[in-house]
């Protein structure tokens, strides 16, 4: 059942643990500073490589993946995100960036990206470029190592969802998930330990896990703020020739 208008929140399940509570307030929280527009995006991510990753410690044994984060200027920055199909054998409804997992045919990781971006949302990635890299993302589930490029559209670009895996594209401004009201915080006991879950209650969509930590980082980037998250040191992965 889709949620109704102005309801904060989506259908997929979130799989808490018994033990949870509510983390901290967004970096943001308190600043008087949270209009970001194209040009502070631009000026933080252009030529950026990553510093880390985040998320997870890394076993080595997972599989590289690139996501595009495609940001365009309509009055506000714009981010496009996918919510998955129910047709998808996992992470049904959840939101997303598009792209998918690296193949044999792809000659580097924006390759991936543009690729995978292609097949589910049909935009136009001949002439694009990447300004800048989030750094690398460890997720639980799947098992990937997520590297997630920054692009900036010309304009907001015409998009077909590949209905067998984008049940609906997303448009969402940057504005949005700055208000005070969509971010949340959790706090998660894990069988390794406590750990920190970010979430934005958007109107009928919850982005959280490593989408949320990707668009955690752009905001807190864009707007000059610190915000050590989930990183682990650069030298504990130099063996991911990938990162460099």
């Amino acid at each position: 059942m889709e949620p109704q208008k102005n309801q904060r929140g989506g259908m997929q399940v979130i799989p808490r643990p018994k033990s949870w509570r509510l983390g901290d307030v967004s970096p943001w929280f308190g600043s008087q500073d949270r209009k970001i527009e194209i040009a502070r995006v631009i000026d933080a991510l252009t030529n950026r490589v990553p510093a880390g990753i985040r998320g997870r410690i890394p076993t080595g044994e997972e599989r590289d993946a690139a996501v595009l984060v495609g940001i365009y200027d309509e009055y506000d920055p714009h981010l496009i995100l996918t919510r998955r199909s129910k047709n998808l054998s996992s992470h049904r409804h959840e939101v997303s960036f598009p792209g998918g997992r690296v193949e044999d045919l792809d000659h580097d990781l924006w390759a991936t990206a543009c690729r995978e971006s292609t097949e589910e949302i049909g935009i136009q990635t001949e002439g694009l470029k990447p300004l800048g890299r989030l750094d690398p993302i460890v997720t639980v589930g799947s098992r990937s190592l997520i590297h997630p490029f920054v692009t900036v559209l010309p304009e907001r670009p015409n998009l077909e969802p590949n209905t067998y895996e984008v049940e609906k594209i997303l448009h969402v401004p940057l504005s949005e998930l700055l208000l005070d009201e969509v971010w949340r915080e959790e706090e998660w006991e894990l069988p390794n330990g406590w750990v920190s879950i970010t979430f934005f209650e958007l109107e009928g969509d919850t982005v959280w896990g490593a989408t949320a930590l990707m668009i955690r980082q752009l905001l807190t980037l864009s707007l000059g703020l610190s915000d050590n998250f989930g990183r682990f040191p650069k030298e504990e992965s130099e063996n991911r020739e990938k990162l460099q």
